[in-house]
């Protein structure tokens, strides 16, 4: 459920006006009472409202099971409500979430266009990292970076390598690979993370899992 309530906070966010990178289906959206021209994500808010339904049922059969004698006791039935009542909203809401993902439409020209080279910031702290400089150090170089751009009024990604020396010695011709958004994404690939081979590797695992 803690990935079902995030999913829906995060598309909630992006199926809005203001940034309108998704768009959901009219099946599982409802209309504005006031605007006709506004489309509610109702099935993700309600489906956020029921990650929060089944975690307060987990907080009461912790506290039920909390400090057990070592025999039976009659206060062990209260474990069955929200036993079964996790099981039945976790079943429903997993197929609404299915099929809110399976009927959404992507506008990746949008969002693409929403991408700024500050958002790679914390990539020039890692590039760094990786020249041997350890990263409480590197969070304020790309700090620096970031004012030097906005004191130019440019973006952080115009910055010349020599102006980026300026900062710290470690920097070289490579760090311009550092404003590439895809390689960013490769980047991270632990387990869990954003890279191709991850989220691939991810699938394949759930897949045999529901398999």
């Amino acid at each position: 459920m803690v990935h079902v309530s995030r999913l829906a906070e995060d598309l909630i966010i992006y199926s809005t006006a203001e940034f309108g990178f998704v768009k959901l289906a009219d099946a599982y959206s409802t209309g504005s009472s006031l605007m006709p021209q506004k489309k509610n994500p109702d099935s993700l808010e309600l489906l956020r409202g029921k990650c929060g339904r089944v975690f307060g049922g987990m907080s009461g059969f912790m506290m039920t099971y909390k400090g057990l004698p070592s025999t039976y006791n009659k206060d062990m039935q209260e474990d069955k409500e929200p036993m079964f009542d996790a099981v039945d909203t976790l079943s429903g809401s997993l197929q609404i979430t299915a099929a809110v993902v399976a009927t959404l439409k992507i506008n990746a020209d949008k969002m693409r266009g929403s991408l700024t080279a500050d958002m790679l910031a914390t990539d020039l702290a890692e590039y760094l990292v990786r020249k041997g400089v350890p990263f409480r150090e590197t969070h304020h170089i790309s700090g620096a970076a970031v004012k030097m751009a906005e004191d130019r009024s440019c973006q952080i990604s115009d910055l010349s390598v020599a102006d980026l020396k300026t900062l710290h010695p470690s920097f070289e011709d490579d760090a311009l690979q550092t404003w590439d958004f895809e390689k960013s994404v490769d980047r991270r690939s632990s387990i869990g993370g954003t890279s191709r081979a991850t989220v691939k590797a991810q699938i394949a695992q759930l897949k045999e899992w529901l398999a």
